[in-house]
């Protein structure tokens, strides 16, 4: 990759400092530089300051707009087939998320698609779903499996995931999402999983992050317990979704288990959220799920007074959360988990990209990758404030311009 690009007159965000990931008050300080200059040469961020000298084969002028590092989206179910457009029907005549789970459907009908779907299939359909994230001004995301619930399945889907990774322009982070339902036309699932689909995935994908979803009607805590402790034997990190409608106690489980995150967080009591903020955990907040679903969302506030770690991220899904809209998080975030658009935007990229490993992300700093976005507004605080319109007038990933408002697409 060769070439260099100098953005010049901006109001440069571009949360430098030591720590990783940030915490309580720290969230807010996003160390910014007013009428700024960036220069990016070869996919690296070369020289940050008030002035750059140096010389670029292109100069963008920002016009005193924001530009600050890209969105990490860390947490997004990204990769299924099919759609819920019947279900979101049902809910709207007053099914709640677990009747239709319960009922076969929900999770259940998008199993069924994924498994009708091929490996290049679901590639595709992911691929297109991420062309839209980066227009939305995120170069890094999480994507999990989940959706297959059998060896081959899960297989099929982590093999697309992988397949994506290798044509995005951006960063992916795969995340095997076996524990994230249970098919109960399969007698002894659970032990299925545990003893044959974690160990095929464990072959496949040494290393990869193991994810479960534990709730009334998917996986009790005593069996995540169990699928955790071998994952966490054959040397796989842990993420967990949990209390996202019933505090059943996972979340304790979790921090002792020295899990990477536990994510959702709505039922959670102020007692566990301090408890979470003390540890090394980090807390995944999902407002877009709360708009969608209930009206029931995280206390984001008390997370972070309690000294927490916060990431806030999509969780793009076809059930509870279809939204590829970073921006969309921080608005919703803003309005309802109770935090300021500083640090909402803290927890959509330092802390997201830290919870994922891309150190090389999510700041602006001399020696870090060139993954930014420029705003449309030179206020940052507009990404909590306005809604519905477009936030991103540019998207730049290793270096180069992948996304430019002012083109036609």
């Amino acid at each position: 990759m060769t070439g260099s690009l100098l953005i010049t007159n901006a109001r440069i965000l571009t949360l430098a400092g030591p720590d990783r990931p940030r915490r309580g008050i720290a969230m807010r300080e996003l160390s910014p530089i007013n009428h700024g200059s960036v220069l990016l040469r070869d996919g690296k961020i070369v020289e940050v300051g008030p002035s750059v000298s140096t010389d670029a084969d292109r100069v963008i002028d920002a016009g005193g707009r924001v530009l600050m590092p890209a969105f990490v989206d860390c947490h997004t179910h990204a990769c299924w087939a099919g759609d819920r457009l019947d279900e979101w029907e049902q809910k709207q005549a007053g099914a709640s998320y677990l009747d239709i789970l319960k009922s076969g459907g929900g999770i259940m009908s998008t199993v069924r698609a994924v498994r009708e779907a091929s490996a290049e299939e679901l590639t595709e359909m992911l691929l297109n779903r991420l062309k839209i994230m980066l227009r939305e001004g995120t170069t890094a995301c999480e994507v999990k499996s989940g959706y297959g619930l059998s060896t081959d399945a899960e297989l099929k889907m982590l093999d697309a995931i992988h397949r994506a990774a290798a044509e995005w322009p951006g960063r992916l982070s795969p995340t095997a999402c076996i524990g994230h339902a249970k098919d109960a036309d399969v007698p002894n699932f659970v032990d299925i999983t545990i003893n044959e689909t974690l160990e095929a995935v464990h072959e496949r994908y040494p290393g990869i992050t193991i994810d479960a979803y534990t709730e009334e009607g998917a996986w009790s805590v005593e069996e995540t317990v169990r699928l955790f402790t071998r994952a966490r034997e054959l040397g796989h990190p842990l993420r967990i979704h949990a209390d996202q409608f019933n505090e059943l106690g996972m979340l304790d489980e979790a921090v002792k288990l020295g899990a990477r995150s536990v994510d959702h967080l709505e039922a959670t009591s102020s007692e566990k959220l301090r408890a979470l903020a003390e540890s090394t955990a980090m807390g995944v907040m999902l407002p877009c799920s709360g708009f969608h679903v209930d009206d029931r969302y995280a206390d984001g506030r008390a997370f972070i007074d309690a000294g927490g770690a916060l990431a806030i991220a999509t969780n793009a899904n076809p059930g509870s959360a279809p939204c590829f809209s970073v921006p969309m998080a921080i608005t919703l975030g803003v309005r309802n988990l109770g935090i300021t658009a500083a640090e909402a935007i803290t927890a959509s990229t330092i802390n997201g990209a830290s919870l994922l490993g891309f150190d090389e992300l999510g700041t602006i700093e001399p020696g870090k990758q060139a993954d930014l976005v420029l705003l449309r507004h030179t206020d940052e605080r507009q990404l909590g404030y306005e809604f519905g319109g477009r936030h991103i007038d540019l998207a730049i990933c290793n270096g180069q311009v992948v996304f430019d408002a002012s083109q036609p697409s």
